[in-house]
């Protein structure tokens, strides 16, 4: 794993649950500002190893496929998120990185 990917997932490993983060800010909070699409390409290979249902589009839409955004919505729910439309509330549940 490099460097980078250690960093993205320490990031997404911080996000408490009943929280989300967008694609952006995980790399930002990684050291990797504007480096969205390396977290997304992190989450198709390490997914499995981290809570990447935490990890939402800008705006707080799920940007996973049908299925999985079915599974994602569930699990955030399941965590107390809940949804305006097909969004999740930034106002309510965005993850603040210090």
């Amino acid at each position: 794993m490099t460097r980078a990917e250690h960093a993205i997932m320490r990031t997404i490993l911080s996000i408490p649950g009943g929280k989300v983060a967008s694609y952006g800010q995980v790399a930002a909070a990684a050291g990797y500002p504007r480096h969205h699409r390396q977290v997304a390409r992190f989450l198709r290979k390490y997914g499995d190893h981290v809570p990447w249902q935490r990890v939402v589009g800008a705006g707080g839409l799920l940007k996973t496929s049908d299925d999985e955004a079915m599974h994602q919505r569930l699990l955030l729910e399941r965590e107390g998120i809940r949804f305006n439309g097909d969004r999740v509330n930034l106002a309510l549940y965005e993850c603040s990185f210090e």
